[in-house]
């Protein structure tokens, strides 16, 4: 009998563990996701301190998860660790940006190629509509959101998922994606392109439909190229 109860005891503290890992690991993606989306729109400023006490207190959390969250964003690039000063959400710089896209040019250059290699006739489809989606969109709203959008309703995303490298993956949709999301939220664009940026899209999705790997790798890196010489050109008019 004794043994029966302790075996039963047992097996509830492995069951009552094993939940509040479950929860505690729910807790921290929860609060990843939060943080990830509150930085990139603005509503975490830049610069600002990441305060851990507060925030904990704010989601009633304990602060094994907020850790845990906090560490997953600041390995996206988005919060950085000063020494004497603590955890603060990234500064953009025009000398980071012109590195970010300098990288971006040449790994989605290289997403391009490899898509038009291994894209599957599905993908394809789904890339078509939602290039239709995007025409649409940018006649209802002007052009003035068309940047915004992000997951699989972003067409490089979808790009890149189809070049089938693990690697790119990686470093494309999570290390870079949302810093690059970041910019589009919070820097102005008086120079926006989005009718220009939109036939471009198609140039290249022809490319890859036609399996021409040079010319989709080619059409890419010039995209991204000409997006890095607006910004450029905004950078120095706003600074002069």
């Amino acid at each position: 009998m004794n043994s029966t109860l302790s075996i039963n005891n047992e097996t509830n503290n492995r069951t009552s563990d094993k939940s509040k890992s479950e929860s505690q690991n729910t807790k921290s993606e929860s609060l990843t996701e939060y943080l990830i989306e509150a930085i990139v729109e603005g509503s975490i400023s830049p610069g600002s301190k990441i305060s851990e006490p507060e925030l904990a207190k704010r989601f009633e959390v304990s602060r094994g998860p907020l850790r845990e969250a906090i560490m997953r964003v600041e390995g996206l690039g988005l919060i950085e660790r000063i020494p004497h000063v603590g955890a603060r959400v990234i500064t953009f710089s025009p000398e980071k940006l012109m590195e970010l896209y300098a990288v971006r040019e040449a790994l989605e250059g290289m997403a391009a190629r490899l898509a038009a290699r291994h894209i599957t006739q599905d993908e394809l489809l789904a890339l078509e509509g939602l290039l239709s989606t995007h025409s649409k969109h940018i006649d209802e709203v002007e052009g003035s959101s068309y940047f915004h959008q992000h997951g699989d309703f972003d067409f490089h995303y979808r790009i890149i998922k189809a070049s089938r490298n693990t690697q790119l993956i990686s470093l494309l949709c999570n290390e870079l994606y949302h810093l690059l999301r970041m910019y589009r939220y919070q820097v102005p664009r008086s120079q926006s392109r989005p009718e220009q940026a939109l036939d471009e899209h198609k140039y290249i999705l022809q490319a890859i439909k036609n399996g021409d790997e040079e010319l989709a790798e080619m059409l890419m890196r010039r995209h991204i190229s000409g997006s890095r010489t607006l910004i450029e050109q905004q950078i120095s008019t706003t600074s002069g």
